[in-house]
């Protein structure tokens, strides 16, 4: 009889009573763990605290690594042995005080068998409410079931009396009472019948939408399989960044510097300086400028209906960012780019909606969108933003959205109300500018597509920009990144804490409509497409159909 040498079982310690073992997933770049790893033990020592009083021990389950200058889980096999030392059953608490890279986690909370918490610090300095947003869509699609809270201090009676609850029953449940599914509409409605027209042909005549290097910043929610997207009759063209950095070295310093003028003249500002490590520089711009061009040529070989650049870790140590192109991509005024043998201008009089940080949900959106308000006449230029933090103002609950550069200038009322400033170092060594402004006032249509229970599903609903004061908005740019573009929105109908609680994704989709009756009327028709096609819908807060 042949023997053969079986593994060990694997062997777990019990959990303890009484015990929470808590985790800090990380980000993948090493600058920005250090950065940010003094905010990390605040709002742990803060939960930590928050468990004592509530007669709780914190176990933390993996340690500074003295080394490193850091205590995060900053890789998934690292994530993986992490988990090896974690009873299963053990209640379980993700600290999230900082941007952090799902996947070096989801991998141990698939197979964790406790009751999951995700905390984060209500905070817009460090992403931490970005990073637990896009977690609990990670295991949304995951189908880990999980509970989530948030909280600045966790001294407030609000956070301490949901995490006694979690404590005590092993879950939390949030008021989600904004949510509704699609009523019926009338067929007859001119915007439902221009949804299902659109649908049909999108459907029939089928989309192709780029994406270069699948897969960002561990979002793992952001990856929709093909057996999703091909019923509602879009396909991927998978591509790489290594021939967007290729096609970049084949565009002449002419054709960057035409495009350059073209922005000068229509005001764009670029807060240079001279530095490359720590400003933006008339290299860091020509690059991107390049990028734009080779991007739009790519999309063209390809037929292209829509394009997605992965860049952050793709090629942030190879080229400057991709924000400046995407903005550009995403605005119907933009310069004009032509092929490579100069017959035809591309994608003449139109935006190639640019889905950032290649996350699908925005792609399927942003796609959407674009045909929807392009049919009603109205300006599609759309983009995503992060769903950043949000404070009071006016009586009104008004959410910091903002994104890494990657806005239409028409968002912010042209380009001569626009700027482009160095990005951050911590996550862009090789610079690059943003396209960036203050949003505009207006009503807005938003929206996300995500996966639950392996089936799209999109949420949709209503708000408005207002227009605060130069200091309230220099204090949210100065709280948050004040390099990027920010939207100062409100969400009719939706609590700060209801679209926390129901949002599956760090990012949220945005389109202006000219007045609030084109805004009702467009998300009617979107809504109507999206039904044609099979994806459930949802409306949030206060929507009139």
């Amino acid at each position: 009889m042949t023997s053969y040498l079986l593994p060990a079982p694997s062997q777990r310690p019990p959990a303890s009573p009484r015990t929470v073992y808590t985790i800090a997933s990380g980000d993948l770049r090493l600058s920005a763990n250090i950065t940010c790893w003094p905010a990390q033990q605040q709002f742990e020592a803060a939960v930590t605290a928050a468990l004592a009083e509530l007669g709780w021990a914190a176990q933390r389950a993996h340690p500074f690594d003295p080394d490193k200058g850091h205590g995060f889980i900053d890789s998934q096999r690292y994530g993986i042995e992490v988990f090896k030392d974690i009873p299963v059953d053990a209640p379980l608490v993700v600290v999230d005080a900082v941007w952090q890279y799902s996947h070096h986690v989801l991998a141990g909370l698939r197979s964790h068998r406790g009751p999951i918490l995700v905390v984060a610090n209500w905070s817009g300095e460090f992403p931490g409410l970005v990073g637990l947003l896009n977690l609990t869509a990670s295991l949304t699609k995951a189908g880990v079931f999980h509970s989530a809270l948030w909280s600045e201090d966790f001294t407030d009676a609000w956070a301490r009396d949901g995490l006694r609850t979690w404590l005590d029953t092993g879950e939390l449940r949030h008021d989600q009472s904004h949510v509704r599914d699609l009523p019926g509409l009338d067929p007859a409605a001119a915007e439902v019948e221009l949804g299902v027209a659109l649908a049909r042909q999108l459907r029939d005549d089928k989309a192709v939408i780029g994406v270069f290097d699948e897969g960002c910043m561990g979002m793992y929610n952001a990856i929709i399989d093909d057996e999703l997207l091909n019923p509602l009759g879009i396909f991927k063209e998978r591509l790489s960044q290594s021939a967007l950095v290729a096609e970049m070295a084949r565009v002449g310093d002419d054709e960057a510097a035409a495009a350059r003028r073209w922005l000068d003249e229509r005001g764009l500002t670029f807060h240079f300086g001279t530095d490359e490590a720590t400003e933006l520089t008339e290299a860091q711009v020509t690059s991107q400028l390049k990028m734009y061009i080779a991007a739009l040529r790519i999309s063209d070989d390809f037929g292209l209906d829509a394009v997605g650049i992965q860049y952050q870790q793709g090629l942030k140590d190879t080229v400057p960012a991709s924000d400046l192109a995407e903005g550009l991509l995403n605005n119907v005024e933009r310069p004009p780019v032509r092929s490579r043998d100069g017959a035809r201008e591309l994608y003449a009089g139109q935006p190639l909606p640019h889905f950032n940080e290649v996350d699908w949900g925005v792609a399927v959106d942003a796609l959407v969108t674009n045909r929807i308000w392009t049919a009603m006449g109205f300006d599609p230029a759309t983009t995503l933003h992060d769903i950043r933090w949000g404070d009071e103002y006016g009586g009104e609950f008004v959410w910091v959205f903002e994104i890494s550069g990657s806005a239409p200038a028409s968002h912010h009322g042209g380009y001569q109300h626009s700027y482009s400033m160095r990005q951050p170092p911590m996550y862009f060594p090789l610079g690059g500018g943003t396209l960036s402004g203050i949003a505009v006032p207006g009503e807005i249509v938003w929206s996300r597509v995500f996966v639950m229970g392996g089936a799209l599903h999109v949420d949709i609903g209503r708000g408005h920009v207002v227009d605060l004061p130069a200091a309230e908005t220099q204090r949210r740019l100065d709280a948050t990144t004040r390099q990027w573009p920010i939207m100062h929105a409100v969400l009719e109908g939706v609590s700060r804490d209801q679209l926390m609680a129901r949002h599956k994704a760090n990012h949220v989709q945005v389109a202006y409509a000219p007045d609030a009756d084109g805004a009702d009327r467009a998300l009617l028709a979107k809504a109507a497409l999206f039904r044609e096609l099979g994806v459930a819908v949802h409306l949030c807060g206060d929507v009139k159909l």
